[in-house]
């Protein structure tokens, strides 16, 4: 009879095939539960912008860390409506489309549709942007930081009127 130590526990196998059954099914288990402890701890970040508000509400896995004034389309553009993933960020961007301006800590979500950074945090809380969602740009720096940090793929931008 060999003796089979597994976890710290002795267990008494009748032959080594089973004592090397039992230490490979542990390590099988260990690994499995060792995965799904890393896809809870990766969490998801979702950034809720109300135009209705002007609002932005950071969750992580639906407990609210964070709610932000935000400037979203003023009249003549528009802000689009809906869920997405985020799809590539940007530290440093700057906009093709208007003027070089700048866009510092940008999360894109929709096209060129981006939530970033803004010096004009005088008009944060009303609508003043061509469509991207605006913050102030220390919380532009920790949205940013958090979209990293779990992922994009982790990262859900929903936009509601």
């Amino acid at each position: 009879m060999y003796r089979c130590h597994i976890g710290g526990a002795l267990l008494r196998a009748k032959n080594q095939g089973k004592c090397i059954m039992r230490k490979f099914f542990m390590a099988a288990m260990a690994l499995f539960a060792f995965g799904f402890y890393s896809i809870a701890e990766a969490g998801t970040i979702t950034a809720k912008i109300s135009l209705s508000s002007q609002t932005m509400t950071v969750t992580q896995n639906g407990m609210v860390m964070y709610k932000w004034k935000v400037s979203t389309a003023r009249r003549g553009y528009s802000t689009p409506t809906g869920s997405w993933r985020a799809k590539w960020a940007s530290r440093h961007h700057r906009s093709r489309k208007y003027d070089n301006a700048p866009m510092p800590y940008a999360i894109f979500f929709n096209g060129g549709y981006a939530v970033h950074a803004t010096c004009d945090v005088k008009r944060l809380g009303r609508p003043a942007s061509h469509g991207c969602i605006r913050l102030h740009p220390s919380n532009a720096a920790t949205f940013f930081s958090l979209a990293q940090k779990y992922g994009l793929k982790n990262t859900k931008v929903v936009i509601t009127r």
